[in-house]
């Protein structure tokens, strides 16, 4: 079998076997097909796309690269979810162990955040003493006695998508749907779980800008976990704004924090047991959303999230007794006028925490785990002329604040007519 023959059929829009696929795969990652070959079959998919048995035995071969979690000796389904990545996304800190407080076991795997979108790992590490990394062994067991646990993503796992991912970044074909798609289900289905929610972000905040990418890209997903054995459901979730009211390692956590004690906003509580009831489904539990809800106001996910925090050396007194930490600098930015907040790109206020040292820019930044912002008003919500509308909270000496201020004040509408959006656009089984 040879490499030039493989690209060529692709680039003649043939339908490459399992075999061809499996072959590139494994000798890819041995090092053994130069870059510039693999770097040529991922153009001519990007022109010629893949039928969805090319996707399903590419995500399998990708999988075969690297380790793969067993947790077969976990009781019961155990559900996993991935989200495409948001601004202010702080779901899995909320919905992990409002899942596990119904019985259904989540062993989750997580990674961490480059540019405006924050990652779930170093949300955690803002904990004092939170240990994200674990071996398999203790990632199983304490599944096992405790029904959840949240870790860094292994390295060993599927080493043909960090080859094809780098290679893809520098060769103008990160955005093929079906690759994206491979990517993100072969780490999925390597972490071990057997049902899968799938959050698909779409928006200014997103990777996916537009609905119809969304949707494809969401379809393409379900079908390819159903098609491997892996039960799959996808949300396409709002993203023109941020979620939540804060951006931010430790805001974040302390906003997670509220909504596990029965606070935060009333429309993220929902959105999130709207979540669980889709995940406890995957995981054979049926639960109204009233239920669901009363697991935050009565404290049983709190005490999951706790138990979770403590199998895994982090202080949770210190959490609960100091949720934030005090920054050097603060600006509250006022309503210039009256109406209702229309627009809130999710994106400038992204870019405005990364640059405020919430974010990386690139992979060796070093993150202030306090920096960040906090929204008083979103989409949706009336203000008045001298109304709090965010908060930039940061430690940095030379963070132009002024600047920075306006530039998140010139991404906000405000208007006469009130409008309303959901989280949740769309559900795709």
């Amino acid at each position: 079998m040879r490499m030039v023959d493989i690209i060529q059929n692709k680039r003649d829009g043939k339908v490459l076997s399992k075999a061809e696929t499996t072959w590139m795969i494994d000798n890819y990652a041995k090092g053994e097909i130069p870059d510039y070959q693999m770097a040529a079959w991922a153009m001519a998919v990007y022109f010629q796309g893949m039928a969805m048995t090319e996707i399903a035995d590419l995500t399998m071969a990708m999988v075969e690269t690297g380790h793969q979690i067993d947790l077969s000796t976990i009781p019961g389904i155990k559900v996993d979810k991935h989200s495409t990545g948001g601004v202010g996304d702080k779901v899995t800190l909320i919905l992990a162990p409002l899942v596990a407080s119904f019985g259904v076991p989540v062993a989750k795997m997580s990674g961490r955040g480059l540019g405006h979108t924050g990652g779930t790992i170093d949300k955690l590490e803002s904990i004092h003493g939170y240990q994200v990394e674990r071996t398999q062994e203790a990632f199983v067991q304490q599944v096992k006695d405790i029904g959840i646990s949240v870790i860094g993503q292994s390295d060993d796992l599927v080493k043909a998508d960090k080859l094809l991912y780098a290679l893809r970044d520098v060769t103008a074909t990160v955005d093929i749907i079906p690759l994206i798609a491979s990517s993100i289900m072969s780490k999925k289905i390597a972490a071990g779980s057997g049902a899968i929610l799938l959050d698909v972000t779409v928006g200014s905040g997103a990777f996916m800008k537009n609905l119809d990418d969304a949707r494809i890209l969401a379809k393409t997903m379900v079908d390819l976990g159903n098609a491997v054995g892996r039960k799959t459901v996808a949300v396409v979730t709002d993203m023109r704004q941020p979620l939540g009211t804060t951006i931010g390692n430790r805001l974040e956590i302390a906003e997670s924090m509220a909504v596990l004690q029965g606070g935060g906003r009333p429309d993220l509580r929902h959105f999130i047991a709207e979540l669980a009831q889709i995940m406890l489904s995957l995981g054979g539990v049926t639960k109204s959303i009233d239920e669901i809800l009363t697991h935050l106001s009565n404290g049983a996910a709190l005490d999951k999230f706790k138990q979770m925090i403590e199998a895994q050396n982090g202080d949770f007194d210190d959490l609960l007794n100091t949720p934030t930490h005090e920054t050097a600098f603060s600006k509250v930015v006022l309503s210039p006028k009256s109406g209702y907040i229309t627009d809130f790109d999710a994106l400038v206020a992204g870019h405005l925490a990364m640059r405020s040292g919430a974010g990386r820019a690139v992979k060796s930044d070093q993150l202030d785990m306090d920096a960040g912002l906090r929204i008083f008003k979103k989409i949706g919500d009336q203000v008045v002329t001298g109304d709090p509308l965010f908060e930039i909270v940061y430690n940095k000496a030379d963070f132009d604040a002024e600047l920075e201020s306006q530039v998140m004040l010139d991404a906000i509408v405000i208007a006469d007519e009130k409008i309303e959006i959901k989280e949740i656009v769309e559900i795709i089984k």
